[in-house]
């Protein structure tokens, strides 16, 4: 067969236009929000749609100077002086900014809700999970955009036909694999083609192993490790290169484990992997304290479901914990791990929620801290 020129070339053109979309449109979002007089959130953030369109009716911020050698420092010195003089010239700053050869950016126009998140986009990893779909309805409720990502698509088109009934063109679902660094990064990408860029970060992939260390297979040790520490460094890595590019600070959240704090036997590769990640958290927190991108961790014990969506790690698990407690009943499992926490409570997908609301509503000025879930656990110190 042979190759169509025209239709190879055109390939590479469409390719470079969607790099150059993501190398710009969330240095272009960032400098399009306004600062915030509230002392929690420093900007009040807009929503940035694409399209192909290569002309607009109303006035529009052309930036005909962009092209694949521009460097994002560039790209923000340039259009950052476009936008001033624009704003000198028209009163405010543009709504509609043209990139020729790509298409055109504007700002949607939304209804101001009163919602703290309303104009926050959130990305969240394992969205298919018990606790991944809890923090997507809480950020949901509080006014955010959420692009709810995992790896199993029948999982996604379930939570977005679910929670979209509520929250209509807030949420969209992105396959990927946290695995996988060009399925991250398309992942990011496919988030700023919705919806300009992101402004939290939930790292909450994660998958669990049972067995002893004597008998622990190196290969079943590694796909945890795959999964539980280089995802999280991934999904670390692209969100936070994302942040720093929009330029506005940046919430990030990992979905750590009380078993950090407090291992147990038979959970091992769980309990270092998880821990390994938890490190990589902190580490974060020193790193990008300087461009306003807080990282903190929320630590639940069991939660063993989201309404009808069960959590994988339970089901997993879930069995060979019954055994070891003489337990048969997965109802009577859960009541035994309510009744071992100082306040006899139920963590919920709920609680977990409630939990990163607390730091990425910026509640107090905090960064590299860990909040238990757990209804209180002694030996899971120090608090």
């Amino acid at each position: 067969m042979k190759k169509n020129k025209r239709g190879a070339k055109d390939v590479v053109t469409a390719r470079r236009a969607e790099e150059l979309l993501c190398k710009t449109a969330p240095v272009i979002r960032g400098l399009l929000a306004e600062p915030s007089a509230s002392d929690g959130i420093p900007y009040n953030r807009v929503i940035l749609k694409f399209s192909p369109f290569k002309s607009a009716k109303k006035p529009a911020l052309c930036l005909d100077w962009l092209g694949d050698a521009v460097s994002p420092e560039e790209i923000r010195e340039k259009t950052g002086k476009a936008i001033r003089n624009f704003s000198k010239a028209y009163g405010s700053k543009p709504q509609v900014v043209l990139i020729p050869g790509v298409g055109i950016l504007y700002v949607e126009k939304t209804k101001n809700t009163g919602l703290p998140l309303q104009n926050e986009v959130a990305v969240v990893t394992g969205a298919g999970g018990a606790i991944g779909s809890g923090i997507c309805r809480g950020l949901l409720e509080k006014g955010c955009c959420v692009a709810a990502a995992d790896l199993s698509k029948k999982s996604l088109d379930t939570l977005v036909g679910e929670l979209g009934k509520k929250a209509k063109g807030r949420i969209i679902g992105v396959e990927m694999d946290v695995t996988d660094k060009d399925s991250v990064a398309r992942g990011f990408n496919e988030v700023i083609r919705t919806w300009g860029g992101a402004d939290i970060v939930i790292a909450n992939a994660g998958i669990p192993l049972i067995g002893k260390l004597i008998d622990m297979e190196v290969a079943d040790f590694r796909k945890l490790e795959k999964v539980n520490v280089e995802g999280t460094l991934l999904t670390l890595s692209e969100g936070s290169r994302l942040l720093c590019l929009q330029g506005t600070g940046g919430d990030i959240v990992i979905v750590s484990t009380k078993n950090v704090f407090s291992p147990g036997a038979g959970f091992g590769a769980y309990s270092a992997t998880k821990a390994a990640a938890h490190q990589l958290g902190r580490i974060a927190s020193l790193e990008l304290s300087g461009f306003d991108i807080r990282v903190n961790m929320v630590a639940p014990d069991a939660v063993f479901s989201d309404g009808g969506r069960k959590s994988g790690l339970w089901e997993k698990v879930g069995p060979e914990r019954m055994r070891d407690r003489g337990i048969t009943d997965m109802k009577e499992l859960q009541e035994y791990y309510r009744n071992r926490n100082l306040l006899k409570a139920r963590v919920t997908a709920r609680h977990v929620a409630n939990a990163v609301l607390f730091f990425v509503t910026r509640q107090t000025p905090t960064t590299g801290a860990t909040i238990p879930v757990d209804g209180g656990l002694p030996d899971a110190t120090p608090r």
